[in-house]
């Protein structure tokens, strides 16, 4: 059983050395691919200095969670790939993880992933979608890690550990693209399910997680992202009926922030200008934006 481990590192030298150092340790054999996505930093240099035995692909540009592990993922399916683990570069591994998966001997994974600052608590398995209101409702943020230690189903397994039978990218293609960043494992999730592949967390495969650290761009960002992804997951993946009703609902939505926004920036004319002030704007302005530019169908990376 051949096992390709795919980090995505954009300017997270630090973090992502930390990751590779974790990967070394591990008891399962494994070929390592680093895809640097457009780094303007020293990661390349350092990679290629401390971890000499990686398969180490430059993108050239940021192509975001979905375009860099795209890179990565086919790479390991040229090279023949049993099975291929999505590891974030801001995380590290127990050195039995691999092992934990294979034994489970399922699909399609998603690991335990433990808070790095508190290495009881889960970041998150994955999540439930509800079709009233049209979101993610995300399972054992938070919680104890000891409160699920048993294998559930899910809609989606977290994107920060996935563990996926090669033949499964074979089966139903890569992640989208036009994602970018955000909403993208959920899309790849429901996908497999169509085919009867279910997502599952694995919970003996233990990893520990710094949360955010491949993601600087702030609230704003993360807004954009979200909303204008929101949409594209919509339109891909639900019923007429369902999309219509969401879509509506979004509209409305879109105007009421839209009147807000405005009413927000006059006030902040006449208003003493505060960095909490500012943010919420930003965070109007982003969601405004996603949603149009989701109407336009500008997808990738953000054109701001």
């Amino acid at each position: 059983m051949t096992v390709y481990v795919v980090v995505l590192n954009w300017n997270g030298k630090d973090d992502t050395l930390t990751c590779l150092e974790s990967l070394a340790q591990m008891t399962s054999p494994h070929q390592t691919v680093v895809v640097d996505n457009g780094s303007t930093d020293d990661s390349v240099s350092m990679i290629k200095k401390t971890f000499p035995d990686v398969h180490l692909i430059e993108t050239e540009e940021n192509l975001g969670y979905a375009g860099g592990n795209n890179v990565g993922v086919q790479f390991a399916l040229d090279q023949g790939a049993d099975h291929i683990f999505i590891l974030n570069n801001d995380t590290t591994v127990e050195p039995t993880i691999i092992e934990a998966f294979l034994k489970r001997d399922l699909p399609l994974q998603g690991g335990s992933a433990r808070l790095m600052k508190d290495k009881e608590r889960l970041d998150h398995l994955g999540g439930n979608w509800n079709p009233e209101l049209g979101v993610f409702e995300m399972i054992g943020k938070g919680a104890r890690a000891d409160a699920w230690m048993a294998p559930i189903a899910l809609d989606y397994v977290c994107g920060v550990a996935l563990f996926v039978k090669a033949e499964i990218f074979r089966k139903i293609g890569l992640f989208d693209p036009r994602f970018f960043l955000f909403w993208e494992e959920s899309d790849f999730c429901h996908r497999a399910k169509k085919e009867g592949i279910v997502p599952t967390t694995c919970p003996e495969a233990i990893l520990y997680h710094k949360v955010s650290a491949s993601f600087t761009g702030g609230k704003p960002h993360t807004t954009y992202f979200w909303w204008r992804n929101r949409l594209l997951w919509i339109e891909k993946n639900c019923e007429k009926k369902e999309r219509e009703r969401l879509t509506k609902n979004i509209q409305r939505d879109f105007h009421r922030t839209l009147k807000l926004y405005l009413l927000k920036s006059v006030q902040s004319v006449f208003s003493k200008k505060t960095e909490e002030r500012l943010l919420r704007l930003q965070t109007y302005r982003a969601k405004l934006r996603g949603i149009s530019d989701y109407r336009r169908k500008r997808f990738g990376n953000i054109p701001y």
